[in-house]
């Protein structure tokens, strides 16, 4: 159970697969296209639930109440070996010296 207030995240769907561009590539018209948002819940709710946030900027969005407290995760991917070389090279031939 998340208490009102808490920081929460939430997920919308915007677009069902029906309702996509058939423009698409077939792997992204065939998944919903969904909307993923933090923010403040307006009421007590629970994990599943359809429940409302108040955004950072002031919105206020309605979806599916996915988790409390939300890590703030970013990466980059798995280390790329050539990337690392071609920096190396790149920083060579621009300042010379070693890398």
């Amino acid at each position: 159970m998340a208490e009102k207030g808490a920081w929460v995240r939430i997920k919308k769907t915007v677009l069902e697969s029906g309702a996509r561009a058939d423009r698409l590539p077939e792997e992204t018209r065939g998944v919903p296209f969904v909307m993923w948002v933090k923010g403040s819940l307006t009421e007590a709710g629970q994990t599943g639930e359809t429940v409302t946030v108040l955004t950072k900027s002031g919105r206020l969005e309605q979806g599916e109440l996915v988790e409390a407290n939300p890590a703030y995760e970013l990466g980059y991917g798995k280390h790329v070996e050539q990337l690392r070389r071609i920096g190396d090279e790149a920083r060579k031939k621009l300042f010379g010296g070693e890398a």
